[in-house]
């Protein structure tokens, strides 16, 4: 996994027989890992936002598989594949719209259903969790060389939420087009929204692009219309948790404003994410479900209470932008522009 340039990150580790997850909880204050021995501990991982986005739970989960294999064949040897069932599922419900997760799932299982009864499956396991994760870089570098070339010199960027190598195996979805953008000379500067409630834009993005050297200016998600009304951005450029049939993207809350914000002033959107996050199931947003959090995660800060006492909150974790708000969906097998439902079926046929 030779890193290319600007790309010095790696937050998902397997090392000495065990996952290493690179806590996020903690950024920018405090660079802690997380050394997970089980599969209960790596869903808790999961659900806590320890690891998020789609790609990097995706990859984690498919590690977590290995340890659930290995727990269950140490005390049951012939019926291990029975005895490790709960533990997968206890992984499948982590976190419900992010489709990376169910789809490194079935791969796993696959697997475990290939290997011969008695048969110890941990070596097969890690080489298969392996694969998907070093498939996920590579779908990365090369969707960051397919999105660079839509952005032209001259203006630069707008970003929200977290898409870089915290968010996937490494180099990132969006930030991996910025990446990119930025070592060919198109972008200067990457104006990232904070990304309110859990401050991702600030805590991460801003932390990824410091550590690798490219310049970063934070906004508030309210100030990203005043900078597109400057002509500041040429293109918002977004990851996503679950895209349907019909181009309909799934991504971190305050997305779809963005995209709002982005046709009325003429600046293109980007949406940036492996075909694994394609959900062909699911005939457009309206079949996404969208995960409702923690009511604290607005009302505090930090573990500290901001809001009036008595006030309540409501917190999707997602919201959905309609494919006609989207100029391009960036995918490691080609771009869709202006999608649709067939052209998203052929690129899945591709």
């Amino acid at each position: 996994m030779k890193n290319h340039a600007h790309d010095s990150i790696r937050a998902i580790i397997w090392q000495d027989h065990h996952l290493r997850l690179l806590d996020q909880r903690w950024l920018p204050q405090e660079t802690r890992y997380l050394d997970l021995h089980t599969a209960k501990d790596t869903a808790a991982a999961i659900r806590d936002m320890a690891v998020r986005g789609a790609p990097a739970i995706g990859v984690t989960a498919a590690y977590a598989v290995v340890l659930a294999a290995r727990q269950a064949y140490a005390r049951y040897r012939e019926n291990w594949l029975a005895h490790m069932q709960e533990d997968v599922e206890t992984l499948a419900q982590a976190r419900p719209t992010a489709v990376n997760l169910f789809w490194a799932i079935d791969v796993m299982r696959e697997h475990c259903a290939a290997i011969p009864k008695g048969q110890d499956p941990e070596a097969l396991l890690l080489e298969a969790a392996t694969r998907i994760h070093e498939e996920d870089i590579a779908a990365n570098r090369r969707m960051g060389e397919l999105g660079a070339a839509l952005i032209q010199g001259g203006r630069d960027v707008l970003t929200h939420c977290n898409t870089g190598s915290l968010a996937t195996g490494g180099y990132g979805t969006a930030l991996g087009v910025i990446r990119s953008a930025y070592a060919a000379g198109h972008i200067q500067t990457v104006f990232a929204d904070e990304t309110r409630p859990w401050l991702q834009g600030a805590r991460l993005t801003a932390w990824e692009l410091v550590q690798d050297e490219i310049p970063v200016c934070l906004l508030c998600e309210g100030a990203a219309a005043s900078l597109m009304r400057e002509g500041r951005v040429s293109w918002a450029i977004v990851g996503a948790d679950r895209i349907a049939a019909n181009g309909d993207a799934a991504n971190k809350i305050g997305t779809y404003s963005l995209a709002v914000a982005a046709r009325h002033h003429g600046v293109k959107f980007m949406v940036v994410a492996p075909t694994t996050t394609i959900d062909m199931q699911a005939a457009d947003g309206d079949a996404i479900p969208i995960e409702q959090r923690s009511a604290d995660e607005v009302l505090e800060l930090g573990g500290q209470r901001v809001a009036a006492r008595g006030a309540q909150a409501w917190n999707p974790s997602f919201d959905v932008t309609p494919a006609s708000l989207i100029d391009a969906i960036v995918t490691e097998k080609g771009v869709v522009t202006e999608p649709t439902r067939e052209k998203m079926q052929n690129l899945m046929k591709s």
